[in-house]
Order: structure tokens, then C-alpha cells, then sequence
């Protein structure tokens, strides 16, 4: 991320795209520019690991598709233009995408929470997506080893998701699930198995998967 001196004033969402280029992680909320600070590694194995198994879930099945950041998500109504962690948006909301930003709410939203994030993600944005139209929003805490689902109810209220049998099943994106454990482990599980347990594929054959992309031969 590039230290660039902020602008000064208000800016519309217009200006604030002229103004950001892709090497400055920025946010847009009101006017105002918010910089995002730099990702921690635990963060980022998180992240990637998230998008991977969301990406290969969602995009082998014609879904829609997983972005992850920098990537502006913007909610017209409240007006900000935020940077998730992760983003899903469904094959039916294609047109939201433009080529640098989201116009519109995503169908699921993931935040990893930093130390100096916490409160921004539990509270503003929290609040921003609720009142966007974000229908399943994910708080990922790693120093807590604490995460939350939340999914918009009819009344536009976001509720709190219990895990079921240790596992949160979305539900925006159609028999996707995720075992709430996998996020703590040291290390993270291969997120070709993950997607494998997700989709029901025998162990056998993910072996013989992961031994072909290795270039390893099978048998005798």
C-alpha cells in the first residue's frame, strides 16, 4: 500500500476513484477518505485461504464470483464505497460489477478483523451493510479465534447465525458450507480438501488430485 497525502475536503465517488489508484488501499464513506492499514500475514493466510475455497466452490458451479481486496463495494444509499476482505456477488447481480468497483450491495461480505479494525467492523460497517442490503455478512476474528455470521432477516434486521454441528451453511450461496474450526488451525487445511469435504468428494480421489497436480503417479 502507497502512503499518498489526502485530499482536502469532501469528495464525490467519482472524484474519490480519480483519486485512488490501485496501489492505494483507501476507503470512501461520506465524503471522506478512510486509508486501511496493512494486512497482518495470519490476516492474509485468512484471506486467501477463504477466497481460495469460495472461488473454487462458487466458480466451478457457475454461481457468480469471489473477489477479494482492494476492491470498492459501493452502497449509494449511505453513500460509502468500502474495501471488504472478500466479497461474493451472484450470477443474478452480474451487473452490480463495473470495472473497478461494485455498484451495489454483494451478496456475501467477509471482514477479518484486525486489532485496530474491531470496532469499525462490529460497528460502522456492520451498520453500513445492514442498511446497504448486504444479506450475509462474516466477522472473522483470529487474535479472539471468535467469528460471527450474520444474515439479513425479512425485516432487514441482520441476525446472528448459530453454526450448525460446528459448520456455517450460507445462505446465499447454495450448499456451501464452512467448519468454523478450519480457521484456526496451524496451518490452515489445503483448501483443495476443504472444497473436496464441502462437495462430498471421496478422500481417494482427492488424493489422486492433489498426487497429479504434484506430478507424482499413482499405484505401483
Amino acid at each position: 500500500m502507497t502512503e499518498r497525502p489526502l485530499p482536502a475536503g469532501k469528495l464525490s465517488f467519482e472524484e474519490f476513484l480519480a483519486w485512488c489508484d490501485e496501489d492505494t488501499w483507501a476507503e470512501w464513506v461520506d465524503g471522506r477518505v478512510v486509508m486501511v492499514s496493512p494486512a497482518s500475514r495470519r490476516h492474509q493466510d485468512l484471506a486467501d485461504f477463504l477466497t481460495s475455497i469460495l472461488r473454487i466452490y462458487v466458480e466451478s458451479r457457475g454461481l457468480g464470483l469471489v473477489l477479494s481486496a482492494p476492491f470498492l463495494m459501493r452502497l449509494p444509499n449511505i453513500p460509502s464505497g468500502r474495501e471488504p476482505d472478500l466479497i461474493f456477488v451472484a450470477a443474478a447481480h452480474r451487473d452490480r460489477l463495473k470495472e473497478t468497483y461494485l455498484d451495489g450491495p454483494a451478496d456475501l461480505v467477509v471482514e477479518i478483523v484486525s486489532p485496530e479494525s474491531r470496532l469499525r467492523d462490529r460497528g460502522e460497517k456492520f451498520a453500513e451493510y445492514e442498511l446497504g442490503g448486504v444479506p450475509e455478512y462474516w466477522i472473522v476474528d483470529p487474535d479472539l479465534r471468535r467469528s460471527d455470521l450474520y444474515r439479513l432477516d425479512s425485516e432487514g434486521r441482520s441476525r446472528l447465525v448459530e453454526p450448525e454441528a460446528g459448520a456455517y451453511r450460507s445462505g446465499v450461496i447454495p450448499g456451501f458450507w464452512l467448519l468454523v474450526e478450519w480457521l484456526w488451525q496451524e496451518p490452515l487445511p489445503s483448501p483443495v480438501r476443504a472444497v473436496a469435504e464441502i462437495a462430498g468428494v471421496a478422500p481417494a480421489m482427492v488424493d489422486a488430485f492433489e498426487r497429479a497436480l504434484k506430478g507424482e503417479r499413482g499405484g505401483p
